[in-house]
């Protein structure tokens, strides 16, 4: 089959396509031919040594997907050849080849029935973002749940894959949604989705302005794709007791943090790591996800589609920053 090879950690710049021996499922796995697949910032950060995997290499990167089942194997009882089926989270594209290739071998436990009424292209790019979207919202409850209505959700980077699934699943538990995003074009859009206020968080009075807005009321809750110069501003629009679920860090490292800024407001950071999510998890917060975005009628955001032989300048579409996913198609 063919694939997109990454011999060294020298960034998706280096990749290159080639041949290799088609993948055979074994027990309890499914052998997929792939339609679609997605890009993600962590496929960049993991082709850059920036991500806690450690692939044999060559590595095929690659996590989410649509594809036909066209083998399984010994003891798959939940899927039949001729399905087409999208991939949850699992270990494909991490520690296991991924989906840049014509056929990709999938846990059979961690693949979904594309929704009724959805598009290949909208499940290829819909499940990493809206499971890690699910866990950054509801991971401050214990167990897990969405935060109460009303909560003052801001989210960075909103224009993004986590970002454009943060808002929607924002309006689906009614909260209140602040979304920032430097595109005047994208923000009219995240508005579209549903975002209560949009801000470009370039502007030099954005603690100003949203603190207007907000009044008398503060952040609950932030979702952080960014970090850099803007994290210390996050921290500073929250109120007591709020928290930011950190997901991304397409801004670069923090400088000079103050952590004396969380002191008095007993205010709370923490990480989202969607690999947590056992397979039966990630299936359970999948259907919570799908019936969601169902009762709004609402779907994944696709930015652009580019063809398999151009998966660097998908790539470089990603680093641009783009509204909603970049898929690949990889076979008609």
């Amino acid at each position: 089959m063919r694939a997109w090879l990454m011999d060294g950690y020298e960034g998706v710049e280096k990749m290159r396509l080639g041949e290799v021996p088609d993948p055979q499922p074994g027990p309890a796995q499914v052998l997929l031919r792939v339609k679609f697949a997605a890009l993600n910032p962590a496929d960049a950060f993991l082709a850059r040594r920036m991500y806690p995997a450690n692939p044999s290499l060559p590595h095929i990167l690659g996590r989410d997907g649509v594809g036909d089942v066209i083998a399984v194997g010994t003891g798959v009882e939940s899927v039949w050849v001729g399905e087409t089926v999208g991939i949850l989270r699992c270990e494909v594209g991490v520690e296991q080849w991924g989906t840049l290739a014509e056929k990709v071998v999938v846990p059979a436990k961690s693949v979904a029935r594309i929704p009724t009424g959805w598009s290949d292209e909208e499940m290829a790019g819909a499940p990493l973002v809206f499971l890690t979207a699910w866990q950054a919202l509801t991971q401050w409850a214990d167990p897990p749940a969405p935060p109460s209505s009303k909560t003052i959700l801001l989210v960075t980077g909103a224009s993004g894959g986590v970002g454009v699934a943060s808002v929607l699943l924002g309006k689906s538990m009614n909260l209140t949604v602040v979304a920032l995003s430097r595109s005047a074009e994208k923000r009219a859009k995240l508005k579209q989705l549903g975002a209560d206020f949009v801000f470009d968080p370039m502007d030099n009075n954005l603690i100003e302005m949203v603190t207007a807005a907000l009044s008398p009321r503060k952040v609950d809750l932030a979702v952080d794709n960014v970090g850099g110069v803007l994290l210390p501003q996050v921290v500073a629009l929250l109120g007591h007791g709020g928290r930011i679920s950190v997901v991304g860090r397409s801004g670069g490292m923090v400088p000079k943090f103050n952590t004396a800024t969380l002191f008095f407001r007993r205010n709370r950071i923490g990480g989202v790591s969607v690999g947590d999510f056992t397979a039966q998890e990630a299936f359970a917060a999948w259907e919570h996800i799908v019936g969601r975005l169902d009762a709004m009628g609402q779907r994944p955001q696709v930015d652009t589609i580019v063809p398999f032989e151009e998966v660097k300048t998908g790539f470089d579409r990603l680093a641009q920053g783009p509204m909603g996913k970049v898929l690949v198609q990889v076979a008609d």
